[in-house]
């Protein structure tokens, strides 16, 4: 048997998963570089946050201000936020910040609310117990700083604007819209209003909707929407990650929110990048670093089987489902948010296999109606099915992190 190990259950013992296949079948493993690079250390975080780019260090930006505010991607982010939380408060406290002037706030967007345990694996149990941590709600609390010039009505959350000294956490990684995560994304949509959020998704996207995409960074009307928005916003300083194939920190961005970004990018495109490989029989996609977002998956699948007749497997353990996603997730039998879609049958060429052992009958609402995808609960069970279905020679994909890749054009 050929064996493939890819990572799994992130924020749950971060413990791999091996997969076996049959040596009959040809199978390849499409990852991208910067999966296998090494975290960087204590001494390379220092050098980013003394280094910053586009921007004065954190503790001098901080000099003076009474209330400071740290937004942080939520749970559906693999960022470690933990690792760089010391540097932040340290910076904070050598400018005489005091501890009961800091709260966090994740940025949500419309994504559910989080818990006390998802906090305490984004920021540690000794953040959670010494400094508020308040949920972001996108229908209330949220100011009106006035529209954009490209018209997007402009709300984002009351906390976060009251404070003097803002701060963002998050990530770079490939985005189904924006092109790449991080920067002012942090903002819009991530502690937006829900107005905001419903027009930068439907309106704005659609005027050029060619213009976004996994990878599509220049030029994206998205992106330009959201650089102009967290300029209104006044978010003082983003720090970034890009992440390896373990959730590990490889390189980190601090500095201003757009040119710390635009650096990161740069960077990501490479560290992202797959090459494509298409018309597999078999295509095996992993879903780890959003797993609970893991209809991100199916991009990369499709992009990879041999839409003429193969079948798409999606490795998906999410102990705690599927995000709650108020924008664009079903809410009942025949609707959902307002950007939500109905999925039809799939095409009979296609079978989908969704491997989980917390499955539940809506996670796959964003691709495909329930009935029309098979749930199995293992690696054993699902290679059994393969097998029946491919007991000659088969051409087979492994994408190690569907959520996290991006094919290259």
């Amino acid at each position: 048997m050929t064996a493939v190990v890819v990572s799994n259950l992130l924020w749950y013992g971060n413990r791999p998963r091996e997969l076996f296949f049959p040596e009959r079948w040809d199978v390849e493993v499409l990852e991208p570089p910067g999966f296998r690079k090494a975290a960087i250390d204590e001494k390379e975080i220092s050098r980013a946050f003394n280094e910053p780019i586009g921007c004065k260090p954190l503790a001098d930006l901080a000099s003076g201000a009474k209330e400071v505010v740290i937004g942080f991607d939520d749970i559906t982010r693999p960022t470690p936020v933990r690792t760089v939380l010391p540097f932040v408060l340290s910076e904070l406290a050598l400018a005489g910040i005091r501890t009961d002037s800091i709260r966090f706030i994740p940025a949500l967007g419309m994504h559910g609310a989080m818990t006390n345990i998802e906090f305490r694996k984004k920021l540690g149990d000794d953040v959670v117990r010494n400094y508020p941590v308040y949920n972001h709600n996108p229908y209330e609390n949220c100011d009106y700083l006035g529209d954009s010039t490209s018209g997007i009505p402009v709300y984002i959350n009351r906390e976060f604007m009251s404070c003097e000294l803002k701060i963002g956490i998050g990530c770079i990684t490939p985005h189904v819209h924006a092109g790449f995560g991080g920067g002012g994304k942090l903002v819009l949509p991530g502690l937006a209003g829900h107005q905001t959020i419903k027009f930068f998704h439907g309106d704005l996207m659609q005027r050029d909707i060619g213009s976004t995409g996994l990878g599509k960074f220049e030029g994206n009307v998205m992106v330009d929407a959201i650089q102009e928005v967290v300029r209104m916003s006044g978010l003082d300083i983003k720090i970034d990650t890009l992440i390896n194939a373990r959730g590990e920190i490889t390189d980190l961005f601090v500095g201003d929110p757009v040119e710390a970004c635009k650096a990161g990018v740069e960077v990501a495109k490479g560290h992202y990048a797959t090459r494509m490989s298409p018309n597999k029989d078999i295509v095996v996609v992993n879903a780890y670093a959003k797993y609970n977002e893991m209809a991100i998956c199916m991009m990369m699948a499709l992009s990879t089987a041999n839409l003429a007749g193969s079948t798409i497997v999606l490795l998906v353990d999410a102990p705690e489902g599927q995000v709650c996603h108020y924008l664009i997730r079903s809410f009942g039998k025949e609707y959902g948010g307002c950007e939500y879609a109905k999925r039809g049958p799939l095409p009979e060429s296609l079978k989908v296999i969704v491997c989980s052992a917390y499955p539940d009958k809506t996670m796959c609402d964003l691709f495909a109606p329930a009935q029309g995808v098979t749930v199995t609960n293992n690696w054993e069970e699902t290679l059994s099915l393969l097998e029946a279905d491919y007991p000659g020679s088969a051409t087979v994909a492994v994408i190690p992190d569907g959520t996290m890749q991006y094919f290259q054009t």
